[in-house]
């Protein structure tokens, strides 16, 4: 892109921008400080009479479920044996992103009961390996992650004690150094194996892959899901704001929020929050106190990036994560989408007047949207929760690396 074409759009952003509703600007930060507050205290919110006599079906489906869920995997995997994660988790100031992925992993993987322990960045490695032990390294296929820790140590501890090392496969299409140089280094430094984000099918149809598999490495999937030690409806509380809309001013979603979301956020007042936005400031990362303002909104907007669209390769956290806490969904139309939930699930537009249409109506058809947000938190539990994801992962990795 040009740097003119870069400008215009940085303009088009900064008169998108403007347009959003005063109001959402003018409640956002007592709303925030409100879910701060309940997430430091959720016994206020959260006991079991609150839930039992909650009137709302799908605060208690989705407690039932949460409770069945959290009861079948939790120390399903306690004697398992040899396998001990480390995993390297970015702060959420620099990557919220990041650390949300590897926080959830790190939860999931402990709550199925095998040890694990997450390297905050400047930590200095030598002093956790030589206390925790751990049989697997994860971090990420990138120099910032990778420049944080001190490979000669882990040589040494490698050689020593055996250590698995597994990097995420990243392309050089989305932004990465060239992949046959990172590959080298690889192979340098004694990587075993890579996972990624990214489907199965995904990742085995896509010829840009390819080089991992002829230089002999496996490449194990962790789709995205939902946690649920962080994400499920909560009761006794008022669904009196019109959207909730958590995500960052990622430039690469330009396009689809000035087709999708211009007249929806400039015409209603919502609550809007991530990093980047002009009118927030101080912002900080708090998947705790998530579930509370998804559970005062009536509608979930969602947006996916291009190749997402274009490609079944992933779908976001922000999918399930709505799902789970059991708020109707208003989303594009990703590619693996019918892949995962059934077609009832969710209010799925194409274009921007269909978002823009579908909006209204899910506003005033409350009932509809209850039977999709039923169907959705169902399934989401069912099959899509961050415990789901962690099984699957130390199933494949004590199958093919016979640990």
């Amino acid at each position: 892109m040009s740097f003119f074409s870069r400008y215009i759009d940085k303009l088009r952003f900064m008169r998108f921008e403007r347009s959003i509703h005063s109001n959402t600007w003018v409640h956002h930060d007592s709303i925030r400080a409100w879910a701060d507050e309940a997430a430091k205290n959720p016994n206020r919110y959260e006991s079991e009479e609150q839930y039992s006599a909650s009137c709302d079906h799908i605060v208690r489906q989705g407690h039932f479920l949460r409770n069945q869920v959290l009861l079948h995997f939790l120390g399903k995997y306690a004697d398992l044996n040899g396998v001990r994660f480390l995993i390297h988790t970015p702060p959420s100031r620099i990557s919220p992103g990041g650390f949300s992925l590897f926080n959830n992993l790190a939860q999931s993987i402990g709550y199925l009961g095998v040890p694990v322990r997450q390297l905050h960045w400047g930590m200095p490695i030598g002093d956790v390996l030589t206390e925790f032990k751990p049989t697997f390294l994860l971090t990420s296929d990138s120099r910032e992650y990778l420049n944080q820790l001190d490979w000669e140590v882990i040589r040494d501890y490698k050689q020593l004690h055996g250590l698995h090392i597994g990097l995420t496969a990243s392309l050089q299409e989305y932004g990465n150094t060239p992949l046959c140089e990172r590959l080298t280094w690889a192979a340098q430094h004694s990587v075993n194996f890579y996972y990624s984000f990214r489907t199965p099918e995904y990742l085995a149809s896509r010829r840009e892959y390819q080089p991992f598999f002829e230089n002999g490495y496996r490449i194990f999937s962790i789709e995205f899901g939902a946690n649920p030690l962080l994400y499920y409806p909560v009761p006794a509380i008022e669904r009196n704001i019109d959207y909730v809309f958590l995500a960052s001013t990622n430039r690469d979603k330009w396009q689809r929020y000035f087709g999708y979301l211009t007249e929806i956020l400039a015409k209603h007042e919502g609550f809007l929050d991530g990093p980047g936005w002009r009118n927030i400031h101080n912002y900080n990362f708090n998947p705790q106190r998530d579930r509370y303002v998804y559970s005062r909104a009536k509608i979930g907007l969602n947006l996916h990036l291009t190749e997402q669209i274009e490609y079944p390769c992933e779908l976001n956290e922000r999918t399930y994560m709505l799902a789970a806490c059991g708020v109707p969904q208003l989303i594009d139309r990703p590619c693996l989408l019918p892949e995962r939930f059934s077609s009832d699930c969710f209010f799925v537009a194409d274009t921007g007047s269909q978002y823009k249409a579908l909006f209204e109506y899910m506003l005033h058809e409350r009932e509809d949207c209850l039977k999709a947000s039923v169907k959705a938190q169902n399934e989401v539990f069912e099959k899509h929760t961050t415990f789901h994801r962690a099984e699957n992962f130390i199933q494949q990795l004590t199958k093919y690396l016979g640990v």
